[in-house]
């Protein structure tokens, strides 16, 4: 392995930590964004990241193009929330099989945050507020996601390509705010 690729994949998981945070501090998710994908810097995802590092795309999809399989992702997804791949499980009616669970607002929103920062390191100078959409609806159809999951990720995501980050921002801040307040109020 190449001392380049380690520095340059630091460099890009660090960046795009960096952008997640600014953006979850943005709608006061502040402990996500401290926490959020810590996982990368743990040996079983650097190293492989590292290895397949190419600074353009995800090196999950290299090590996936090689293998058919990309460990570093299946220990990713297995401990970040905000991946929907994390709620997907058995349905309590067998008959359905794998089904994408609920995801929790705050980890829709970090889902979101996520998607944003992926595409501005990859995209750079060419990310535009249209991309995280143009992103998903590349691979939309072959993901296992929860009803409600999709469309409130899609309502977002479109609300970003149209309206920008500010007010797609501050809509999915009242939304946390709004859950938290009725939260308070049934007790839980």
């Amino acid at each position: 392995m190449k001392p380049a690729n380690m520095w340059n994949h630091f460099k890009t998981i660090t960046e795009h930590k960096f952008f997640v945070m600014v953006n979850c501090f943005r709608v006061g998710l502040y402990r996500q964004g401290l926490l959020h994908d810590l996982s990368k810097y743990s040996p079983e995802e650097f190293l492989i990241g590292a290895k397949y590092y190419q600074g353009n795309r995800s090196p999950n999809a290299a090590e996936r193009e090689k293998y058919g399989f990309s460990r570093a992702w299946l220990h990713h997804k297995g401990r970040n929330k905000h991946h929907f791949e994390y709620w997907i499980d058995f349905s309590v009616r067998k008959e359905e099989g794998l089904v994408g669970h609920k995801m929790p607002l705050n980890y829709v929103v970090e889902m979101v945050m996520d998607r944003i920062a992926a595409c501005k390191v990859y995209r750079g100078k060419d990310y535009t507020d249209r991309s995280p959409l143009e992103y998903y609806e590349r691979e939309s159809r072959f993901i296992v996601i929860h009803p409600e999951t999709r469309a409130l990720l899609e309502k977002l995501l479109k609300m970003l390509a149209a309206k920008g980050e500010r007010r797609t921002f501050a809509y999915m801040r009242r939304l946390l705010r709004w859950e938290a307040l009725a939260k308070e109020a049934s007790g839980r």
